[in-house]
């Protein structure tokens, strides 16, 4: 199976001025292997007080930027924008980007951004019921002719029109380990997505999606499966683990040695993930983007 791989614009550290993130990132992508297909944004507010660029924005520029690669939200808090006008968003870029826009979207989860931008906090279920109708009016106003209308109990549009239709639809990722959750992938998913997920975790719920397929009458093999987290390469486990702090390890992050990152990911491979949005740790560190380039992506394309 050939493996693919995004790379996800950090969130931290971004310490200096956006146009030196920019200069980085200008130097740091025609170094990744051709393996790697897109770049990713985490939609995040705010992150403690490490500075954090708005997700939609940002792949905005970056489809501008950096037309050999798509673009994704991993993944978009679906009540941080009027799913309407995120179906019109997403539709804008992929007709600007010529189809290289990604949906990565979520029921949310992060309370003080909630909080503190003004945002109602909805319980678990209810967000969760959220993303079940955002997506309904999402898809709808991507695939229907005329004008939609949609009465749920969370959203509703009234003779909504979306023009032009997003051409092709954006592949949909639908991201979360809850059960509920991966139910709606079921529906609606062209890829799933679940962050930080040891092997076990991972093929639990990838049991449980296979059975929501089932259950709507869908080939679980229509859904592309997909992790997004962190990679933490060194010399040693011990340097890999040290390199974040000990924030990151194998127990939720591929950490250690190009061989033992190799051997973590390997599982997931068997298991069906063939796509991978990673946020290499020290990246601009150019030792640690040759054990990376040579000892893990080159042996896994």
């Amino acid at each position: 199976m050939a493996v693919e791989f995004g790379f996800n614009i950090p969130i931290e550290p971004i310490p200096e001025p956006a146009d030196q993130l920019l200069e980085r990132l200008d130097a740091l992508l025609p170094t990744l292997p051709p393996s790697f297909k897109s770049l990713w944004a985490t939609d995040h507010l705010f992150w403690g007080d490490t500075p954090v660029h708005e997700a939609w924005t940002l792949i905005s520029y970056a489809a501008s930027r950096y037309p050999t690669m798509q673009v994704g939200t991993m993944v978009t808090g679906q009540n941080y924008r009027n799913p309407a006008l995120l179906a019109k968003m997403a539709t804008t870029i992929q007709s600007l980007s010529r189809g290289r826009l990604i949906l990565g979207i979520g029921a949310g989860w992060k309370e003080d951004e909630y909080r503190g931008y003004g945002y109602a906090f909805p319980t678990p279920g209810e967000r969760v019921a959220q993303l079940e109708e955002a997506l309904e009016i999402i898809t709808r106003l991507w695939k229907t002719d005329g004008s939609v209308s949609y009465q749920g109990a969370h959203y509703h549009v009234s003779d909504a029109y979306l023009v032009p239709k997003p051409n092709p639809i954006p592949p949909i990722v639908v991201g979360g380990g809850g059960k509920k959750t991966m139910r709606i992938a079921a529906k609606f998913a062209d890829w799933w997505n679940i962050s930080d997920a040891a092997i076990d975790r991972y093929t639990e719920c990838v049991n449980t999606l296979k059975a929501h397929c089932v259950d709507v009458g869908r080939d679980p093999d229509s859904i592309r499966l997909t992790w997004f987290g962190r990679v933490s390469v060194g010399a040693s486990m011990d340097e890999a683990v040290a390199r974040s702090g000990g924030k990151w390890t194998p127990n939720n992050a591929f950490v250690g040695s190009p061989a033992q990152v190799v051997e973590q990911m390997k599982p997931f491979v068997d298991l069906g993930v063939d796509y991978f949005m990673i946020d290499i740790l020290d990246v601009g560190d150019p030792a640690v983007l040759a054990m990376a380039h040579d000892g893990v992506f080159n042996r896994l394309a």
